[in-house]
């Protein structure tokens, strides 16, 4: 039996009918197997608020409801609003106020959105931004002192950003100066630590008041200033900062604190720049006590100094105006037992013989550095320098050091006596 082609209907109730029509003409059998069959659905689809169907000709898409555009514009003027307030742009201040486009069709009961802003340009927001800030003010002076009346008589300081960093650094000078002057044992603070690092150290340290440190802070300060300085710098650190505060202690306390004795020998670490900024202008100030050259020299005979460095302090020690503590640092240096150059052998060599037209009194510790002197260095002597040296013992002699001295300078070799002796031989 062929099938009954059934009606296309929109589903209404047109299609109702006429369906219900087209069932009572087809037979029984033919109804119960479209029963089971799977019918198709057709969608309508439906726009607007009439309801009506939207496909079929051009008219089928229609503008936005306006009151949707309505509130599309509303919340896109608050994000506005909202943004200009956080960036300081529009606050406190009014927008001129224009009418906006509508986008969809006007309502009949005057219900669209005519008192809704329009979005200016940037040319247009410009030049409003700039008449505004133009305008000029006039305000009554009466009304300005009536005002003045209820403002706060002690307003709070306004602070800069130049304020506020001048603060910080102040807190951090202060951090410093309070952890310096009470140190005892622990860190220090790390912008103690970086100083060494600036290329205006001196200014910076001057700034910690280093007279104030305790002797604790002082031996961690020498510590950092002798391990990332230069020699140099090393130097002008040792000789403005340690040694005034160890010279210092000793005369304050007859005695160098334990924590500025370990200063003073760990600034060996760098010793050219031990020996220029401690024990060179210690010896050239010609005020040296023999406290402060036995403390100090104690440091030459524990630690183990390099040659080349005690040499040159020998030679620039000899050459110096003669000073009781001047005699203590050469027989420390010289019992050391260098082999040291000709040249500093024979500088100490006219450093004794110096002495040969002083008529003052010498003291027993230039008698005993001369007798360190013979017992180390006397086959370091030419034959001339050992009768020089012989007749100064009858200028300046003592009576228990002087015989030792001569029963050396008799009883040795010359170095010159060497060097003749192969020369015979041939």
């Amino acid at each position: 039996m062929p099938k009954v082609k059934r009606p296309r209907g929109s589903g209404g109730s047109g299609s109702a009918s006429a369906a219900a029509v087209a069932v009572g003409n087809v037979p029984l059998a033919e109804q119960i197997l479209q029963s089971d069959s799977v019918k198709p659905v057709t969608r309508v689809k439906r726009r607007g608020k009439d309801g009506q169907n939207g496909g079929g000709g051009g008219e089928g898409d229609e503008y936005v409801d306006e009151r949707l555009s309505r509130r599309i514009l509303e919340q896109a003027r608050i994000q506005q609003e909202e943004l200009e307030a956080e960036h300081g742009a529009a606050a406190g201040r009014e927008q001129p106020r224009k009418r906006t486009t509508v986008l969809g069709p006007s309502s009949k009961d005057g219900d669209s959105d005519t008192d809704d802003d329009e979005w200016p340009s940037l040319e247009k927001a410009a030049a409003m931004e700039k008449e505004d800030y133009c305008e000029e003010m006039t305000v009554n002076p009466e009304d300005e002192k009536a005002i003045e009346m209820f403002m706060n008589k002690n307003p709070p300081l306004r602070r800069t950003l130049a304020d506020i960093i001048m603060e910080k650094i102040t807190e951090k000078q202060t951090e410093v100066e309070t952890v310096l002057s009470k140190y005892r044992s622990g860190k220090l603070p790390k912008a103690f630590k970086i100083i060494p690092a600036l290329s205006n150290w001196e200014q910076i340290l001057y700034i910690t008041e280093p007279e104030t440190w305790t002797a604790a802070a002082m031996y961690q300060a020498t510590r950092i200033f002798s391990s990332n300085l230069k020699e140099r710098m090393a130097q002008r650190f040792y000789n403005l900062v340690l040694l005034p505060r160890i010279r210092d202690d000793i005369a304050e306390y007859k005695r160098l604190n334990f924590h500025l004795y370990m200063a003073l020998k760990k600034a060996l670490f760098k010793p050219g720049a031990w020996f220029k900024g401690i024990l060179l202008p210690l010896c050239e100030s010609g005020t040296c006590t023999l406290r402060e050259a036995i403390i100090v020299g104690s440091i030459l005979a524990k630690c183990s100094i390099p040659v080349l460095h005690s040499g040159a302090a020998m030679l620039k020690i000899a050459e110096m105006e003669y000073s009781g503590a001047n005699s203590i640092f050469l027989r420390l240096l010289i019992d050391k037992k260098y082999a040291l150059p000709f040249r500093v052998v024979d500088a100490l060599v006219f450093h004794f013989l110096s002495f040969r037209t002083d008529k003052r009194t010498l003291p027993v510790l230039w008698h005993q550095c001369l007798l360190t002197f013979a017992q180390r260095y006397k086959e370091d002597l030419s034959s001339e320098q050992k009768e020089a040296l012989l007749e100064l013992l009858k200028f300046h002699s003592h009576t228990q050091i002087s015989p030792e001295i001569r029963r050396e300078l008799v009883n040795s070799k010359c170095r010159d006596v060497e060097v003749m002796q192969p020369a015979a031989m041939e």
